[in-house]
């Protein structure tokens, strides 16, 4: 439990990605990255960016609250687990009243994890 998971450094990478979001155009003017500018994302992919942010962050705080922990319990890992599955419960439910191709996407994968 005391190691960081792929899915923390995949939301530490588009948190930095989202930060970044106004410097990348400018990046990408050097002659080095001409060949990139079909790799800016649009508006509704940093929409799609924030909101599968916005849906990891819990796991993160679960894993490193977890990870700290010299002793893990029972009691601890059952409240863990319903936390999650009460998020993922509230993403879905939350899905469906605006329902996108790609939130209909996101509702799959909440159903399938």
């Amino acid at each position: 439990m005391g190691v960081r998971t792929r899915w923390n450094w995949t939301l530490e990478l588009l948190e930095h990605a989202f930060r970044m979001r106004e410097l990348t155009p400018e990046w990408l003017k050097f002659p080095k990255y001409r060949n990139y500018p079909p790799l800016i994302p649009t508006q509704d992919e940093w929409t799609i960016e924030k909101y599968v942010m916005e849906v990891m962050r819990p796991f993160r705080c679960w894993t490193l609250g977890m990870s700290k922990r010299y002793i893990v319990t029972l009691h601890q890992v059952i409240t863990v687990y319903n936390d999650m599955f009460d998020q993922m419960d509230g993403v879905m439910q939350a899905s469906t009243k605006k329902m996108t191709p790609w939130k209909g996407d996101s509702f799959l994968a909440m159903q399938l994890a």
